[in-house]
C-alpha cells in the first residue's frame, strides 16, 4: 500500500513539474516574441523644423533615429501630428547621415518632389503613407535614390515632399514621383524641382 502511495506522489510531482516546465516554456516564448524587433533596411532620423532664424541649419533639431519597425511606431505614436504643428514648423525624415539641407553632399545634386494641400487631416494621412513607403523601401530599384521626406506647415496650406539624390536621373525621379503620387492618392499635379535652380530640369506626374 505504501508503495502505491509513493508512486502516486511521484506521479503528482512529475505532473506538476511538467506543467511548470510547459508554463515556463510558454512564458519564455512570449517574452521572446515581445523582445523580437523587425529591423529596417536603413536607419532613419527624424528632424523637427522651426523657422526661428535666417540660418536654415539653426532651424533644424534632430529628435531621434529609428532602425526597427517597432521603434518607428513608438516614435510616430508619441509625437505631435504634423497637421497640429505651429505655422512655419515641420518634420524632416531622412536616412541616417544625410542632413536635410541642400548643402549636404548627398543632396547637392538632387531635387524634390512636392505638392501643396489645404490644412486638413489629409496632411497626416499623406505624411504617414510617405513614411511607410520610405521605411518599407517602396521605391523598388530606386530606393537608393531616396534621401528623405518632409512635411511643412504653412499659413494657408501644407506641403509634403520627397528629396532625391540626382536631379538628372530621369528614370529614377519619374519612378519615385509616380510611386509618391500613387501611395498618397493625391489627385493633382506633382512637380519636381532641382535644389540647384540653375539646372534645367523639370518633371511632372
Amino acid at each position: 500500500m505504501s508503495e502505491i502511495v509513493v508512486q502516486t506522489n511521484r506521479s503528482v510531482e512529475n505532473d506538476e513539474q511538467s506543467q511548470q516546465i510547459a508554463s515556463t516554456s510558454r512564458s519564455s516564448s512570449l517574452v521572446s516574441e515581445i523582445q523580437t524587433k523587425h529591423p529596417l533596411q536603413n536607419t532613419w532620423e527624424l528632424w523637427y523644423y522651426k523657422n526661428i532664424s535666417l540660418n536654415f541649419e539653426q532651424n533644424l533639431f534632430k529628435i531621434t533615429s529609428v532602425d526597427t519597425v517597432e521603434d518607428f511606431w513608438g516614435l510616430f505614436n508619441n509625437i505631435e501630428f504634423a497637421n497640429k504643428l505651429s505655422q512655419n514648423c515641420g518634420y524632416y525624415f531622412f536616412k541616417k547621415g544625410i542632413r536635410p539641407m541642400w548643402e549636404d553632399n548627398a543632396n547637392r545634386n538632387g531635387g524634390r518632389w512636392f505638392f501643396n494641400l489645404k490644412k486638413t487631416n489629409l496632411t497626416d494621412e499623406y505624411w504617414l503613407e510617405v513614411l511607410l513607403c520610405l521605411i518599407g523601401e517602396g521605391f523598388g530599384d530606386y530606393n537608393d535614390s531616396i534621401c528623405g521626406a518632409f512635411v511643412l506647415i504653412k499659413k494657408n496650406q501644407n506641403r509634403i515632399g520627397i528629396w532625391t539624390k540626382d536631379a538628372n536621373h530621369r528614370d529614377a525621379n519619374m519612378h519615385i514621383g509616380n510611386v509618391f503620387k500613387q501611395r498618397t492618392s493625391y489627385f493633382g499635379m506633382i512637380n519636381f524641382e532641382p535644389h540647384d535652380n540653375t539646372k534645367e530640369v523639370s518633371y511632372q506626374v
